[in-house]
């Protein structure tokens, strides 16, 4: 499989025709089997698990992930989607019998799952082998072809990602299509029967915008401001372990990481203690020693130091952290307070070793913060009521919520995943995953000796009428 060019001439005709190559293939797969579709989810596994120095090699070359990260956070998420998937697989794409009602009686019904066709998955450069090859399996496991267009951040992981897809698929099947915004904006023009989006809000309203030109269907995994609670009844040890884990995992360059504190004023000095002791135990308290990754390039490093110095100018105040080194693109974990909602760092995704924390005294003052904001993908509590915890998640918003832990929610592959409004459209992962790619396509059998809507039908009569009636009155 060849990955088609992205500069130079013909980088078009080349992906017009890589893309017309695909709709005859789209339509063998339709009819491929549950068992033919697993053999090449088992086949990706393999030449994964073949892969994984390479894959550790690539990320680190592309931003110094650590090798464990990498095996935890890209590759061991891909093969547990994998192998999920090919579990379930035949139980998912079972026809689904639903109940036919009284009123069209001697029919049978049911929901056939069927492959949308021809897909486009528009992966991000945070988790850049994660987020290509996880949609992946289930736009494979749905009976999909595939087009993926991963970030021009991450060359190396992108020419693994090309490499082991190779040596499953052929081009018109699954192919890599790499480029830019003109090249993506392209892609984006081709009549996709489905587009899986993985990246900002505002690039996700173009993503949006472009496919209804072709009423395209959309997955849209976008991101937000993801508030943490913690009450005065948390666990703080446990709660300090996990944040400090789920923030600082990929440097902060996670969606799903938490992305401000609403910390109870009691517990506050507490909580702040522990955590300085996490950052100091997990990542040496040193930026140029820490064993979390780099900022992906100096452009977003010098983003992050802009949301840092406008809080700092703006009366907010360090606890920890604040170094920012290698041209912005090494920032050690940093926790900030006195910061308030006008501040940019409060206004706009972190996504970086930033941590603001804002104390309150009442639990409706959390609420209250977190409605005037567009709606966030997570939304995490820590503290032990149950009554506490039931009154965040009936009075507050989220894509998904974890209590008592942060970012986890992503690891379940039980668990549909995706955000709601600005935060997403759509979900992925395991059962979810296949659906998206899945035309959900209603069956409707009926009899021919007596079928019921002969009783619908002219010409009308005294019986025909007293069944409308009923129809009206009681169905």
């Amino acid at each position: 499989m060849d990955t088609v060019i992205t500069k130079g001439t013909g980088f078009e005709e080349q992906t017009k025709a890589l893309f017309e190559s695909q709709y005859p293939v789209s339509q063998q797969l339709r009819k491929s089997t549950v068992k033919q579709r697993i053999a090449k989810l088992k086949k990706l596994e393999k030449v994964i698990l073949d892969s994984q120095n390479v894959i550790k090699e690539a990320l680190f070359q592309d931003f110094q992930k650590p090798a464990e990260e990498t095996q935890v956070s890209e590759t061991w998420v891909v093969l547990a989607e994998i192998r999920h998937t090919c579990k379930n697989l035949k139980k998912w794409l079972k026809p689904q019998k639903v109940d036919t009602p009284l009123t069209l009686i001697g029919s049978w019904s049911s929901v056939l799952l069927e492959p949308k066709g021809r897909t486009l998955i528009i992966a991000p450069w945070n988790y850049p082998f994660n987020l290509s090859l996880g949609p992946l399996v289930s736009a494979v496991a749905a009976g999909n072809t595939a087009l993926i267009k991963p970030s021009e951040f991450t060359p190396a992981t992108n020419k693994v990602v090309t490499d082991i897809l190779s040596k499953v698929f052929d081009k018109s099947e699954v192919a890599v299509v790499e480029g830019e915004i003109a090249e993506t904006q392209y892609l984006l023009s081709l009549p996709f029967d489905h587009i899986f989006f993985t990246g900002s809000p505002a690039v996700g309203k173009i993503v949006m915008a472009s496919a209804a030109k072709n009423l395209s269907g959309v997955t849209l995994e976008l991101g937000g401001k993801s508030p943490t609670i913690i009450n005065k009844d948390a666990n703080l040890q446990d709660t300090a372990e996990k944040i400090t884990f789920g923030k600082f995992l990929n440097a902060g360059q996670t969606c799903v990481a938490p992305d401000y504190l609403l910390v109870h004023k009691d517990i506050k000095d507490e909580l702040v203690t522990k955590l300085i002791s996490c950052i100091n135990n997990k990542f040496n308290g040193k930026s140029e020693d820490s064993p979390y990754c780099n900022i992906i390039n100096e452009k977003n490093g010098t983003r992050i130091k802009g949301l840092y110095e406008d809080a700092i100018n703006n009366g907010a105040k360090v606890i920890t952290g604040g170094k920012f080194e290698n041209d912005n693109c090494t920032i050690s974990p940093t926790l900030i307070e006195k910061v308030t909602f006008d501040m940019k760092i409060m206004e706009e995704e972190i996504f970086g070793p930033l941590l603001p924390i804002v104390e309150f005294e009442e639990l409706a003052e959390t609420v209250k913060i977190i409605n005037s904001k567009p709606k966030p993908l997570a939304l995490y509590y820590f503290g032990s009521k149950s009554k506490d915890q039931k009154y965040i998640i009936e009075n507050c918003q989220s894509g998904t919520t974890a209590i008592n832990d942060c970012t986890i929610q992503f690891a379940n592959t039980e668990l549909p995943f995706g955000g709601i409004g600005n935060s997403g459209v759509g979900n992925g992962h395991g059962y979810w995953g296949v659906r998206a790619f899945s035309h959900e396509r209603p069956i409707m059998k009926q009899n021919t000796v007596f079928p019921s809507s002969s009783l619908l039908q002219p010409p009308y009569n005294s019986l025909k009428r007293m069944v409308s009636d009923l129809l009206v009155k009681y169905f």
